[in-house]
């Protein structure tokens, strides 16, 4: 029996749905297609389908021959959720999945919870949770597990997304109203997935109501967006298209005179999504989704005569067909485009200047899913990407004459990989995911390698041509995770994975900033690797309405990167600047989370300690990472107080960023000298805030199409005066006695209320 798993109204496929046989303990889970596939001798069985925010719907099923069988969920009414009337629903994946580190969040999850300027973001949502940490105060980069932002492979319809940050990190570029479903691994990744250290975030998107048109959107205290889903042909094909965009710089234009130096100055970003599918048969489904996002910063003194443009941002492309081959065989093939640019163009007078970088690829992959029995399935596939690297590339021009510096060339390389997986359950306590994946990575020509003298003058080459090899790298990441149930309820597991990744993000900061470069490895620069170690103990109670679990993980990174000391920024190979060492990583995370009932939240405890260690760096002694943060806790409720008030509150508190400060001071030829301490010695202040919200969702009359709610929001509830960075600054002088140096901090966001006002019809 083979089908796929829908929602009733919208027809759209629910991903991780559970198709069960009641009494039988027997059942799978639906693919990233909502695809299911279950073999069971002749008989007459009780067939359970249950999801998250979904009723259940059981059917009673006679199997004499294969048969290809769909379901469709209704989803919960408002009511329903504070009966708390889902007690018949199994929701323990949590302790039967072999699975470790993996975290499932939806929608309705994302947008409950209070945010910066009442703008939901999945980003910030996600780093409410144990093992993943901030960028900083409002930024949404994410660190897990002691790992850097460049760590985490983050994919959007299977495409790459090297830049997740609108307002230099403060927004995610993902629209919730344009987003289906999110599955952040931490830890004990699949075969699947490869090429980062640290974890995985997937993110798919709505494919788009086949039955009938909806229009929904938001106006907030930044930005607006609207979204139209339907129907292309009923129950055949449908589209969504969804876009985004702050207002800030129309609001302010009236209020700049003409005659302000800085007319003409502003700020903005948009993006958009799109994606359209057609069902052939119930075999063969194409996908086409699309996302383009742009961050717009303008700059003008006309005192100066003076003006720049600095535009950045993504876009993606992905191409999915899926074909069911037979009742135990699924495939889905995709080629993707992905690109990531940064540009920066200034002109003064008849002096103009270019700066551009960035990062495109091509790839494409295929995945099978073999569904082989109840207790063995299987998935294999291979990929392949073709990238090419952007330096930083300037020219410019002054009058008639051009110049263009001798910039390093554009990189080239491709990126090749095979898994195989299983998820075997061997009896009733035992279930193993095990895999194992083959990549390889050739840097490819044209290049030139350099030999340079002493003073770094270049005197000789050895040139590569169009797609010539010129260094590869390439080994084996195993995958291992193993499951035993002690009873129904209580689980315990472990985990064993290497990884390696062979793209690096070049970051003199402490988030990702539209000026990082990415590179590749090459003749120089070898990929990091990881082996990363984990076990778990995993426990319901109340029927599954309170999940906990207790993580510990040790993480051992080689290959790390950083700038060597001394390290200036300039145009020439960022390669030359760079130092290699290790790092490891250490920890525990506590998880309590509450899944039903008017109340409804978790708790997120880390306790973890992240070390770097370079011979030519700190005197070559250990540090504390960038990344470390010794306590991390975070506390998110929910409350349905009634059918048209809902409230929610967070707190999170974080042991101090740990910064290396000056310790000394020296004037030094009339000029006042900083001598620093060891790298990272020192810890800003604990960070710590509230936000709260409440939604309210005024009643509807019977058949009313028009939906609405109201958000309103405070971040930053007592108004936490949070350190962003610390400077020294200085009074008076050092030749009469008077001079005097004191300790400034900068703080970002001091209590900031925020309303939103969201619409459906």
């Amino acid at each position: 029996m083979s089908g796929y798993v829908k929602d009733s109204l919208s027809g759209e496929t629910l991903i991780g749905a559970t198709v069960s046989v009641n009494g039988h303990g027997k059942g799978i889970v639906s693919n990233q297609f909502g695809f299911y596939s279950i073999t069971l001798p002749r008989g007459v069985y009780a067939i359970v389908v249950s999801f998250a925010g979904y009723q259940v719907h059981q059917v009673e099923i006679s199997l004499d021959k294969n048969i290809e069988q769909n379901f469709y969920l209704s989803a919960k009414t408002v009511l329903q959720e504070v009966i708390v009337s889902a007690a018949t629903r199994r929701r323990d994946e949590n302790v039967t999945n072999a699975q470790m580190g993996q975290i499932d969040l939806s929608i309705t999850q994302v947008k409950s919870v209070p945010v910066l300027l009442g703008e939901t973001d999945l980003l910030k949502t996600l780093q409410l949770l144990p093992g993943v940490r901030n960028a900083g105060e409002g930024n949404t980069g994410l660190y897990v597990r002691g790992g850097g932002p460049d760590q985490n492979l983050i994919l959007l319809d299977d495409a790459i997304v090297y830049n997740t940050g609108h307002l230099f990190g403060f927004f995610s570029i993902f629209n919730s109203d344009a987003i289906k479903n999110i599955s952040l691994v931490k830890g004990g990744m699949s075969a699947q997935y490869g090429g980062r250290l640290s974890s995985v975030l997937d993110v798919a998107m709505k494919e788009g109501n086949l039955n009938k048109f909806e229009v929904e959107g938001g106006i907030g205290a930044i930005a607006s967006r609207l979204s139209i889903q339907g129907p292309l042909k009923k129950n055949r094909s449908s589209f969504i298209i969804s876009g985004r965009r702050t207002y800030i710089d129309v609001i302010t234009k009236p209020f700049i005179s003409p005659k302000s130096d800085f007319y003409g100055s502003g700020y903005y970003f948009y993006d958009f999504n799109a994606k359209v599918n057609y069902i052939f048969s119930e075999k063969d489904r194409l996908y086409l989704s699309g996302y383009f996002g742009r961050d717009v910063f303008t700059y003008r003194n006309s005192r100066r005569a003076f003006k720049a443009d600095i535009p950045w941002g993504n876009s993606t492309a992905t191409l999915r067909w899926n074909h069911v081959f037979n009742q135990k065989l699924f495939a889905n093939t995709t080629l993707v485009y992905n690109d990531y640019g940064f540009s920066f163009g200034a002109t003064q007078n008849d002096f103009t200047i270019k700066l551009s970088s960035g990062i495109h690829d091509w790839s494409a992959k295929t995945d099978f899913d073999f569904y082989a029995s109840p207790q063995h399935k299987l998935r294999f596939g291979a990929a392949f990407n073709y990238h090419t690297f952007t330096p930083n590339i300037l020219s410019g021009n002054q009058g008639e004459t051009r110049f263009s510096p001798d910039n390093e060339s554009k990189k080239y390389a491709g990126e090749t990989g095979v898994y195989l997986q299983d998820d075997w359950e061997i009896g009733h306590r035992i279930k193993v995911n095990a895999g194992i994946r083959y990549s390889r990575f050739v840097q490819l020509g044209p290049y030139k390698i350099f030999a340079s003298d002493f003073n770094g003058n270049k005197t000789d080459s050895i040139s590569y041509g169009r797609n010539k090899p010129v260094k590869s790298y390439d080994g084996f990441e195993p995958r291992f995770t193993l499951r035993y149930a002690i009873n129904d309820q209580t689980s315990i597991k472990a985990a064993v994975t290497r990884n390696i990744q062979y793209i690096h993000l070049v970051s003199n900061a402490g988030s990702t900033l539209p000026t990082d470069l990415w590179v590749p490895s090459t003749y120089r620069v070898k990929p990091q690797l990881s082996w990363q170690y984990a076990a778990g103990l995993f426990k319901n109670f109340g029927n599954n309405m309170l999940e906990t679990s207790l993580e510990l993980y040790y993480k051992r990174m080689d290959n790390q990167i950083e700038y060597r000391e001394g390290y200036t920024p300039s145009l020439k190979d960022p390669e030359e600047d760079f130092v290699f060492g290790k790092g490891w990583s250490y920890g525990t995370e506590l998880f309590i989370n509450k899944t039903k009932g008017k109340l409804t939240g978790w708790i997120g405890y880390t306790l973890s300690w992240t070390w770097r260690q370079f011979d030519t760096l700190n005197e070559g002694i250990k540090y504390p990472s960038k990344y470390d943060r010794r306590h991390d806790l975070s506390v998110v409720g929910t409350y349905q107080l009634n059918k048209k008030w809902k409230l929610s509150a967070v707190f999170v508190y974080g042991s101090g960023n740990a910064v290396s400060l000056p310790e000394r001071f020296y004037v030094v030829g009339g000029v006042l000298t900083q001598e620093y301490s060891k790298i990272n010695q020192y810890r800003l202040a604990p960070y710590h805030r509230m936000d709260l919200s409440a939604t309210l969702t005024p009643r509807t009359k019977p058949n009313q199409k028009w939906q609405q709610s109201w958000v309103f929001s405070i971040y930053n509830a007592y108004s936490r005066l949070n350190p962003y960075f610390i400077y020294f600054s200085q009074e008076g002088s050092p030749y009469n006695g008077t001079l005097s140096i004191e300790t400034q901090q900068v703080s970002l966001f001091p209590i900031i209320p925020a309303v939103t006002w969201n619409f459906k019809f």
